[in-house]
């Protein structure tokens, strides 16, 4: 089952991007902010990606997401550690 979702063709044109493309872009950050929350796994998203997860996760990165998600007192911790 595929799930569409419609954008008006104007958005492609302002930004200056191919209906291909722009699609990949939509699935990435779908994805991306899925995995951020914790709703799906890196696993899952890339295989609907069709990349490895080291490529998901270098994605993730590219796009301004959260690969690593410390809690704060472990991300102290790490800190004081170095």
């Amino acid at each position: 089952m595929n799930i569409e979702v419609s954008f008006p063709e104007l958005l492609l044109h302002a930004l200056r991007i191919d209906k291909k493309a722009f699609q990949r872009q939509v699935l990435i950050y779908t994805l991306g902010k899925l995995y951020e929350e914790g709703r799906i796994s890196g696993g899952l998203a890339a295989g609907i990606l069709g990349c490895d997860r080291w490529e998901f996760y270098q994605l993730l990165s590219d796009h301004g997401f959260y690969v690593i998600d410390y809690p704060e007192d472990e991300l102290e911790e790490e800190a004081k550690e170095i």
